[in-house]
């Protein structure tokens, strides 16, 4: 699939590091290292702005080893990117480390997978299907 890209950044465009990777990391686009202190929230701009086909979205998620190694993630994971979106592209990060964080310029920061999607038509019932299963949720099928 082809998706139009411009890149206001310095950075290259993001890509798929090996043959099996399902998203593209996305870098930092800032003009002054940003520390980002416990329990802190912030948006992180990348310079990147995509045009997608209908029926597909991107999915900014977090990167394991920044989520494993410092606390970072994505507050909204994943967060979705529809296709009539024309703005900058945003990730939404949060420390959840005792420690602060240093974002500077070209950071890996997330990841993007680009997925297709199906648009659901509600058929509005009185009652749905039994299943063995029922109205248990929330750890109900066990650890």
């Amino acid at each position: 699939m082809k998706v139009k890209i411009i890149n206001k950044s310095t950075h290259k465009l993001p890509v798929y590091e090996t043959i099996g990777s399902a998203g593209m990391d996305l870098r930092a686009h800032v003009s002054e290292p940003i520390i980002l202190k416990p329990l802190e929230r912030t948006i992180i701009k990348t310079g990147l702005f995509i045009e997608l086909p209908t029926g597909v979205e991107a999915q900014v998620r977090p990167r394991s080893g920044l989520a494993a190694k410092h606390g970072l993630t994505v507050l909204n994971s994943p967060g979705t990117i529809d296709a009539d979106f024309r703005g900058e592209l945003g990730v939404i990060l949060v420390n959840l480390s005792a420690a602060e964080f240093k974002i500077e310029d070209g950071e890996r920061i997330a990841q993007l997978v680009i997925a297709k999607y199906e648009r659901a038509q509600w058929l509005e019932v009185q009652e749905l299907n039994k299943t063995s299963r029922g109205e248990g949720g929330f750890g109900s099928t066990g650890k």
